[in-house]
C-alpha cells in the first residue's frame, strides 16, 4: 500500500452512506434511515482516510453546540486493517473534536470490548458497561397515558431530552423524532412528560433508542408500547448496566443478550442520572 496516496479529509454525505454500510457488514444493525439524521445533526462531523478518493477509514467527530462531543462509527475497511491507519485517524479525530468545542468540554463514545484498552490510553475512561438485547416483538396494551409524540411536544421532548442526556441536541432530536419508519412516543401525566422512546427500523428488525422515564413503570409502559410497532420482529435495547431498574426490565421480557461496548468518557461525565436511562440513543452519535 502507497501510504503517500492517502490524505485525511472530510466526508460527504454519499461516503457517509459508504461507512453506514460498512457497520451494516460488522454486524451493529445501524437504522435503516439513520444517514440523514446523522448527517443534518452535524454535516462537518465525519472525517476519513482516502486512498485515490476512495474511502478506506473512517469515524464521526460529533458536536454538540461545541458543549459536548461524540465519537462513533469507527470504522477501518477490512482491506486496510493492520497497518496503523486506525490509530492516526483516531487520534486525528480526537483531536480534530477537541478544537471543534469549548475548552474543557467533554466527549463521550461507546467501545467495543478489544478496543477499550485503547481508547483509555488515549484519555477515556470508562463510565458504565451498555449491553444489547434482542426481543421478540409482542402486541401487549399499554397505559392510555402513552401517545404519539406530536409537533406540538417537541420542545418539551428537548427539554426532557436534555437533562436525562446531560446537553441540548435539538437539531438531533428534530429529525430523529420524525424518522421515516419509526414511532415515536411519550409517557404524560397532566400534561407532563414523564419519560419517551423512539423506535425506528433497523437492517434487521427495530432498535429502541432512547428509551428514558422517570421511574420503571414509565418505562415499562414505553417499552410495551415500542415491543408491539411490528408483528413477527426483532426488537433491539442497548441499556446501560448500571440501571438495575433496566437489568429488571430486559430480564422480565426474555431479552436475550447480544453483545455490549462501554460508554466511555474524555473529560468530566455529564450530570445525569443514570437510573432514568433505560435504552440510549445511539451507539454512533451517544
Amino acid at each position: 500500500m502507497n501510504l503517500e496516496n492517502i490524505s485525511i479529509e472530510k466526508i460527504n454525505k454519499d461516503d457517509l452512506h459508504t461507512l453506514i454500510n460498512w457497520a451494516l457488514d460488522e454486524g451493529w444493525n445501524p437504522g435503516k434511515n439513520d444517514v440523514d439524521v446523522f448527517w443534518n445533526t452535524d454535516p462537518d462531523g465525519f472525517y476519513g482516510f482516502y486512498s485515490d478518493d476512495k474511502l478506506i477509514a473512517g469515524g464521526a467527530i460529533i458536536s454538540y453546540n461545541r458543549e459536548f462531543g461524540f465519537m462513533g462509527l469507527f470504522i477501518v475497511h477490512k482491506d486496510y486493517r493492520n497497518k496503523g491507519l486506525g490509530n492516526k485517524l483516531w487520534h486525528f479525530r480526537r483531536d480534530l473534536l477537541i478544537s471543534r468545542l469549548h475548552s474543557n468540554a467533554s466527549i463521550g463514545m461507546d467501545g467495543v470490548l478489544a478496543m477499550q484498552p485503547f481508547y483509555n490510553k488515549g484519555g477515556f475512561n470508562i463510565a458504565f458497561r451498555d449491553e444489547r438485547y434482542e426481543f421478540n416483538s409482542q402486541n401487549i396494551p399499554a397505559s392510555s397515558n402513552v401517545s404519539l409524540i406530536n409537533q406540538e411536544d417537541v420542545t418539551d421532548i428537548i427539554e426532557y431530552d436534555q437533562i436525562h442526556f446531560g446537553f441540548q441536541r435539538s437539531n438531533f432530536l428534530i429529525n430523529w423524532l420524525q424518522m421515516p419508519e419509526s414511532k415515536a412516543v411519550k409517557y404524560s401525566e397532566n400534561d407532563k412528560i414523564l419519560g419517551y422512546a423512539v423506535i425506528r427500523k433497523a437492517d434487521k428488525g427495530y432498535k429502541i433508542g432512547p428509551l428514558f422515564a422517570d421511574n420503571p413503570a414509565v418505562a415499562e409502559e414505553l417499552f410495551k408500547s415500542s415491543l408491539s410497532i411490528a408483528p413477527d420482529n426483532l426488537i433491539y435495547l442497548d441499556i446501560p448496566t448500571t440501571n438495575q431498574n433496566a437489568i429488571d426490565l430486559v430480564e422480565k421480557y426474555n431479552g436475550n443478550y447480544v453483545f455490549e461496548c462501554a460508554r466511555m468518557y474524555y473529560g468530566t461525565p455529564p450530570k445525569i442520572d443514570i437510573n432514568n436511562i433505560y435504552g440510549i440513543t445511539t451507539f454512533e452519535l451517544g
